[in-house]
């Protein structure tokens, strides 16, 4: 079954590389018509989908990230369409240059070919990455988590019929069915078609991808994000940034998990940072500074700070500086994204110098980081690695490049 899809894929894909930008945003707007066509079968796949993992009982903050509703689906079409308006990368000439011997030496930008993608209970997801790879001529083989099943099948389908009213080949996206783990790792081992895998989910899924994948991989992380409030910040604006960072979307990985405060204001402003997240019954998890001052924080373990909750959950502890608050985030941090609260001009350089992440913020949230927002469309995933891609990933991470050469009968001598 997977050898099968996998030469589908491959076929398909070379069709897709050599396919003008016109024909692939009159595919992307078909398949986004369709979903909108079909949402009502897709949400009724998705609230079985949903009342399946509450009968698990899975966490609220995981069950958000399943779930589909009106808005969503809108704002997945959306996505689709905004990747539409992009610029096509495919084809774009990087560089030429003409050496002594009058070889005429360029770079090209070309798609990947295949690319697989492993990923848990986002079923946005399906959409967003068929959306990034077709725009780039890329076919893409997806493989979900089981709790998304039903949704997954639902949005393949539609995608796949509104490419075929375009008369593009439907292998350019695939689902494999089978969510069993011996079925992953044979996914994980299709050297021979695919060119790339990327996983998206939990540091555990990531973990086995990278551990046992045989096929290339561009590792998307999971979300440690700290927001540090220096001294000098204004309170209103540093608790309306954490709020938001913290309670706007729980289950997301640009979610802040953790706090750090400045000892000289830590007694005026933590007091007012737990009446602000006690809005949302936050709990918060605190050294024992922070718990002096305020003694109904519970108190913090080692493993609090390197902790992605996912929930109402929220770490804090009081540094002396804007040095140590650095240090804690590049050792506790999982290199996603890490935002300063400052009116100090020299804080906030050497906090977007030094702090190792792949977006830093200075007065503003950490749930910005998204390839929405950052204007790229729909996202691939947020990379954490440095190889090829950091940070949102819209088209450009999904290409590669080859050299390409002009002569007139050099032979190296």
């Amino acid at each position: 079954m997977l050898i099968e899809i996998g030469q589908k894929a491959k076929e398909t894909s070379y069709i897709l590389g050599k396919m003008g930008t016109d024909l692939k945003n009159a595919g992307l707007l078909a398949a986004a018509q369709e979903i909108l066509d079909e949402e009502d079968e897709i949400l009724k796949a998705n609230a079985a989908d949903v009342a399946k993992a509450k009968e698990r009982g899975m966490a609220p903050g995981l069950v958000d990230r399943l779930e589909l509703n009106h808005k969503r689906i809108e704002g997945i079409v959306e996505g689709m369409r905004q990747v539409v308006g992009l610029e096509d990368p495919v084809g774009e000439v990087i560089s030429m240059k003409r050496r002594p011997n009058g070889l005429l030496i360029g770079q090209k930008r070309v798609p990947f070919g295949v690319i697989g993608i492993i990923y848990e209970a986002r079923p946005n997801v399906t959409a967003d990455a068929f959306a990034l790879c077709f725009k780039t001529g890329n076919a893409v083989i997806l493989r979900g988590g089981s709790d998304a099943l039903e949704s997954n099948k639902a949005i393949v389908a539609a995608i796949r019929n509104g490419l075929k009213k375009e008369r593009i080949p439907e292998d350019a996206i695939s689902l494999i069915e089978d969510t069993s783990h011996e079925t992953a790792r044979e996914f994980m081992r299709m050297n021979g078609y695919l060119d790339v895998l990327i996983p998206r989910g939990g540091a555990g899924l990531i973990r086995t991808v990278v551990e046992n994948s045989t096929v290339p991989v561009i590792e998307t992380g999971t979300g440690n994000c700290h927001i540090y409030v220096d001294e000098s910040a204004d309170f209103d604006m540093a608790l309306d940034i954490i709020f938001n960072a913290k309670t706007q979307r729980i289950g997301v990985c640009n979610a802040c998990e953790s706090t750090l405060v400045h000892r000289k204001i830590a007694k005026e402003f933590l007091p007012l940072m737990k009446k602000r997240l006690d809005e949302k019954n936050v709990e918060i998890r605190a050294d024992e500074g922070a718990r002096s001052i305020v003694p109904e924080f519970t108190a913090a373990t080692e493993e609090d700070w390197g902790k992605e909750y996912l929930d109402y959950i929220l770490s804090c502890k009081i540094v002396d500086s804007v040095d140590e608050a650095i240090a804690h985030i590049n050792r506790y941090n999982t290199g996603h994204s890490e935002a300063i609260v400052t009116k100090d001009y020299e804080n906030a350089q050497k906090f977007l110098n030094e702090v190792d992440a792949a977006a830093v913020y200075v007065n503003a949230s950490t749930r910005f980081t998204d390839g929405f927002e950052f204007g790229f469309g729909a996202e691939i995933g947020i990379s954490t690695q440095k190889l090829h891609a950091r940070g949102p990933m819209g088209l450009l991470a999904l290409t590669s490049t080859k050299y390409i050469i002009y002569g007139d009968g050099q032979i190296r001598k």
